[in-house]
């Protein structure tokens, strides 16, 4: 069993700079973060030991702290004005790339664009996207089209962790059907998320199993897990190398790895450990490996 570490994966520097400074202001004071910082319950509970408590960005009652932490999936800034007249300091962790889609939608409104987010309507990063945008309209699919009103001028933007493939294919869904309109489209799918997806590519060319280990609720994670199955390639997600069942990989020649952009480094090493042992285990048991090559070859 070879196993093929994806070019691109794992922790993106906007989550990295996230940690980094959640980190700092949770040593410095008491500290509230309002919604799970990251999609990692790894982080979660790295970020428990320094004390830092849940709250949540819809309640102003939920933190007992004076700071707040604005997780790195971003907020309004009806959200941000709200704490801040409450009296709490406000830590901003939002990814840089989140917050250029939260430009480029102001940008499109400005300009007399009826905006359009391209996403899952009820992540916390979309939410923050539409906040101070009660006119956006929110599609996923192209059953959703129907819900884009009629207007002069269409303003598209997208999640930042969606594949550019969907994207692409709901931009020319809305332009067939409002075939009058101007559509424009503002691509803020983030950097990280496209490299991530080539790399799976690369990957589906070479390789039978696919490994992808991140958060259950991290929506990169799961698209890459998607793209995978798309393909016809069996892949499974998990959170971390305890999950991993060797069974898996009777069948095994060549298994892919890759991460979501929230994935601790050390957690992908401990995962590639983990297959490493297993494809080693598969070497020296023979009885195994008759077994392995009798499965291959039903």
């Amino acid at each position: 069993m070879n196993i093929i570490l994806a070019q691109h994966h794992g922790m993106c520097f906007g989550v990295r700079d996230a940690l980094r400074t959640t980190h700092a202001a949770a040593q410095r004071a008491p500290l509230t973060i309002l919604g799970q910082l990251v999609h990692n319950p790894l982080v979660d509970r790295h970020l428990a030991t320094l004390g830092a408590q849940r709250g949540e960005l819809d309640d102003l009652n939920s933190a007992s702290t004076q700071q707040v932490a604005i997780t790195a999936h971003g907020a309004s800034d009806r959200h941000r004005q709200a704490w801040q007249s409450a009296g709490h300091t406000v830590i901003d962790t939002t990814c840089p790339l989140v917050k250029k889609a939260h430009h480029a939608l102001a940008m499109l409104l400005n300009e007399g664009y009826q905006p359009i987010v391209i996403g899952q309507s009820q992540h916390v990063e979309v939410r923050g996207l539409i906040g101070d945008f009660p006119s956006a309209v929110v599609v996923l699919e192209e059953a959703d089209i129907h819900l884009v009103p009629a207007h002069p001028r269409l303003g598209i933007v997208s999640q930042t962790t969606q594949p550019v493939e969907l994207a692409l294919r709901l931009v020319d869904a809305i332009k067939r059907r409002h075939c009058s309109s101007e559509v424009r489209f503002v691509d803020t799918i983030c950097h990280p998320t496209k490299q991530r997806q080539t790399a799976m590519d690369d990957l589906l060319r070479d390789c039978d199993h696919i490994v992808v280990i991140g958060g259950r609720n991290s929506n990169n994670t799961r698209q890459l897990v998607q793209k995978a199955s798309a393909h016809g390639v069996p892949a499974i997600q998990i959170e971390g190398p305890g999950e991993i069942d060797p069974a898996w990989f009777g069948k095994a020649r060549n298994v892919g790895v890759t991460a979501g952009t929230s994935t601790l480094d050390e957690t992908v090493d401990a995962v590639m450990q983990r297959l490493r042992q297993i494809a080693a285990e598969m070497r020296c048991n023979p009885v195994h490996e008759f077994l392995r090559s009798m499965l291959h070859a039903a």
